[in-house]
């Protein structure tokens, strides 16, 4: 990546991050209507809160052992600003949950990740809890001519969707090759694969109520 792209990247992220702590002053998720949220936050949520809590001791504790008035404000200024950073980091995973609704699934990481799987692409839905390796949020894996993408919490993923065909997603790390399996994390995997299953069997219903009426109204046309 170039660096004008790593730079505009940087800038996405950062105005992300901001927007997130208004939406979650405002206690505005971004869940479409009629759709059902599932949180991926439980693991990280107490290493992100013990982080906010330190910094917020830090700002006071250096502001009162530096002698120097000017390196104060210097320091106060960055500390308080990346006091809130963190707290919007957080702020993001909380506002931005995966879902689940009319169209398929979404998956969320942050603001930064918003991926959506319409229900025909999805061929089956698992519980499977794996180990990641590296910190990296977006992962691939690859055997033979299956490519697995997972995005991850805590080098961490619980739930497994199979893909009914290779399906390109945008995610910078696939560099536009098609995979067959992502892989998320979800604080209730179990809830998450119930309710995409309920969601599948509901499209698979009614796919076939429509191709039964299509089918009922062309061999009336014949007659």
């Amino acid at each position: 990546m170039t660096v004008v792209g790593l730079l505009r990247k940087a800038v996405v992220f950062e105005i992300g991050t901001w927007r997130s702590l208004w939406r979650w002053a405002r206690r505005r998720p971004d869940v479409p209507a009629g759709a059902d949220a599932f949180p991926y936050t439980s693991a990280v949520t107490p290493v992100l809160w013990t982080f906010i809590v330190l910094s917020a001791i830090e700002i006071p504790l250096v502001d009162w052992l530096l002698p120097w008035q000017s390196a104060r404000i210097a320091l106060l200024v960055v500390g308080v600003y990346g006091l809130l950073w963190m707290i919007g980091l957080l702020a993001s995973m909380k506002v931005y949950p995966h879902s689940v609704g009319d169209g398929g699934l979404r998956v969320r990481s942050g603001s930064s990740i918003d991926v959506r799987v319409p229900w025909e692409e999805i061929a089956a839905v698992r519980v499977r809890r794996r180990s990641v390796e590296g910190s990296r949020t977006v992962v691939v894996e690859e055997q033979g001519e299956r490519r697995a993408v997972s995005v991850t919490v805590m080098s961490s993923t619980q739930v497994d969707v199979e893909l009914r065909t290779p399906l390109v997603l945008p995610l910078a790390r696939t560099r536009g090759r098609p995979v067959t399996e992502l892989r998320l994390a979800a604080d209730d995997p179990a809830a998450l694969v119930r309710r995409l299953r309920a969601g599948l069997a509901d499209h698979a219903a009614r796919d076939e109520a429509a191709r039964t009426d299509a089918a009922a109204r062309a061999d009336g046309d014949a007659r």
